[in-house]
């Protein structure tokens, strides 16, 4: 990564002095650097331990505590404490996705999540109701986090380059979530079976998804005032938790 790219992605996770970043997934450092100049109070992980060391013996990262970790096996919750945080990192995209739902589904997520991710994951959490982008991941974040696109990296801002354009998302940690789910494994479930049959209706979907019997997912759907051929696709978030709770 640059450094002003590295430079826009620090200034967008750091307000003041003194705020707790976790960088994950520290590369070459050039985010970490870039934190730092802000005055964050950085700590950063990769999970190279050739890459840690040569990060830990840079003395304009001195200031920053490198660690070795995996981002999906890292305890968020033992290093947040209690205290607010922000994430920032480019994450790549066999590990973007579950550890944007891992952070997003925290007890108590970061305040802020400011990830570098490929343009077609940041199309899907950005994704409304009824369109082919739309599914499990919108929901999955979109019950704890706004999400915002706040720049697209090109292909050059990278050595060597990607085959693949960037897009950084903001995520912010919603204050009054859009909807109260009172069972978040039963959410989780009726979720990704509305999407896992994507040409299916509702109905069948959950059917062929979850061990229910058919009167009761067909009670459920009806009693939000729903079609009976109604598609996955066609429910907002407000409706996929009423649905949740009806079945759970």
């Amino acid at each position: 990564m640059d450094g002003g790219t590295a430079t826009r992605i620090a200034r967008l996770a750091v307000d003041a002095p003194g705020d707790r970043v976790l960088e994950i997934g520290a590369g070459t450092g050039a985010l970490t650097a870039a934190l730092l100049r802000l005055g964050a109070a950085v700590t950063a992980f990769d999970l190279d331990p050739q890459m840690v060391e040569v990060l830990r013996a840079r003395d304009d990262l001195a200031g920053a505590e490198i660690r070795e970790a995996d981002a999906l096996a890292f305890d968020y919750a033992a290093w947040a404490g209690d205290g607010d945080w922000r994430a920032a990192g480019n994450l790549p995209y066999n590990v973007g996705t579950p550890l944007l739902v891992k952070l997003a589904a925290l007890p108590r997520p970061p305040e802020r999540i400011v990830a570098m991710i490929q343009k077609d994951v940041a199309d899907r959490l950005l994704a409304k109701p009824g369109t082919s982008q739309y599914g499990s991941l919108t929901l999955a974040i979109g019950l704890t986090m706004g999400v915002e696109r706040a720049l697209t990296v090109p292909p050059s801002a990278f050595f060597p380059r990607p085959g693949v354009v960037s897009t950084v998302v903001v995520l912010q940690r919603l204050d009054h979530p859009p909807a109260v789910v009172r069972d978040r494994a039963r959410f989780e479930q009726v979720v990704r079976g509305a999407f896992a049959y994507r040409r299916k209706t509702l109905a069948n979907s959950l059917l062929l998804a979850l061990a229910l019997p058919r009167e009761r997912i067909v009670a459920a759907i009806a009693s939000l005032a729903l079609p009976a051929d109604v598609r996955g696709e066609d429910l907002d978030l407000r409706s996929f938790a009423a649905l949740a709770d009806a079945l759970a």
